[in-house]
């Protein structure tokens, strides 16, 4: 593994997470313009903030990687279980929730779960390679 796979795995999590970050704050901006939204708010804030958190730990380690940083490691690795874990425990109620068309929610929900899951599985095998601690250790 060289340094540009590291510039790519910082830039791609910075990026992604920045962007996710972005969205998230649009969509509640959105929805708090509504009449009925802030009793909607109130009651989603535990679980916005969490994600918040998540993202915020994904954008952190980017830019740690892009930056050298040694906790950036331990930070994206966790970023990346994290978001696998969620990803597979949101995929699995959804299937159950379906009573109809199970199959093709199942299909349409690998096309993009699985993907992701390969990704993440991938940042981590070169976060533990040693091209990647050698470079991030110091």
């Amino acid at each position: 593994m060289e340094l540009l796979d590291l510039a790519l795995i910082g830039w791609l999590f910075s990026v992604s997470c920045g962007i996710a970050l972005a969205l998230g704050v649009l969509i509640i901006g959105l929805h708090y313009r509504r009449d009925n939204a802030r009793g909607q708010l109130v009651k989603w804030l535990p679980g916005d903030l969490l994600l918040f958190a998540i993202w915020s730990i994904g954008l952190a380690g980017g830019i740690g990687v892009l930056l050298g940083k040694a906790w950036s490691r331990p930070v994206l690795e966790l970023f990346c279980w994290t978001l696998m874990v969620l990803l597979l425990m949101s995929s699995w109620s959804r299937l159950r929730e379906e009573r109809a068309g199970r199959g093709l929610r199942a299909v349409s929900m690998a096309l993009f779960v699985v993907p992701i899951l390969a990704v993440c599985f991938a940042t981590i095998m070169a976060l533990r390679s040693e091209t990647a601690v050698r470079v991030l250790s110091g």
